[in-house]
């Protein structure tokens, strides 16, 4: 398969969503007019993105809900689950932690680790923070297939490094510093500055 632009797979995310609610409302067809509509985005640029991964829909009746559902899921690898592992028991940990959207998509948080001894021990939404001197040890025991790192910029690196070698091959880092990795390891960074810097010109630039 060729590559797919991370845009593209945003799209597709977006889609998801709102085929999700079309489909819980009961609804059979809905036409890429609307998707478009509803993901901010065109006809033309619906019907490019769900190309990429074969036919879809049929000519003035649109895109059957349920199987554009199943068809999406099964493209984002949302048809298993998936086990993360947190790295930071700090605010943005806490509320990573509860956000109940990520076992909903499959994503289960298996574990919490940080090095900070007022932390270690603690229950944290059903899991016992763990000491992150055991990462490695435990990886090897229970791997897991996902990372999140919500760690400070200054420890961030050291820690990726580790899950690296611990066989961790996708990485969510929310800690606001580039990461290094090797080219068969994926990384997500969540920049909050930039996201609001992005808001901030639009706000400026009206």
């Amino acid at each position: 398969m060729r590559k797919i632009s991370d845009s593209t797979v945003r799209r597709l995310s977006v889609y998801l969503r709102f085929l999700e609610q079309a489909n819980a409302q009961g609804r059979s067809t809905i036409s890429s007019g609307e998707l478009a509509r509803l993901g901010g985005t065109t006809s033309a640029q619906v019907r490019k993105d769900l190309s990429f991964f074969g036919s879809f829909g049929k000519r003035g009746l649109g895109y059957a809900v349920p199987e554009l559902t199943r068809r999406i899921r099964d493209i984002l690898g949302l048809e298993r689950g998936y086990r993360v592992v947190l790295v930071g028991a700090g605010r943005m940990g806490g509320a990573l932690v509860q956000y109940h959207g990520f076992r909903q998509r499959g994503f289960h948080i298996t574990a919490i680790y940080d090095q900070d001894a007022r932390k270690i021990g603690s229950r944290w939404n059903g899991l016992v923070v763990r000491d992150v001197k055991h990462l490695e040890s435990d990886l090897k025991k229970d791997p897991s297939d996902i990372a999140i790192v919500a760690t400070p910029a200054e420890s961030a690196q050291q820690v990726v490094d580790r899950l690296v070698r611990s066989g961790v091959k996708a990485i969510l880092n929310f800690a606001p510093v580039p990461l290094n990795v090797p080219p068969d390891v994926e990384v997500k960074t969540v920049n909050m500055a930039l996201e609001l810097e992005t808001l901030s010109y639009s706000l400026a630039n009206r």
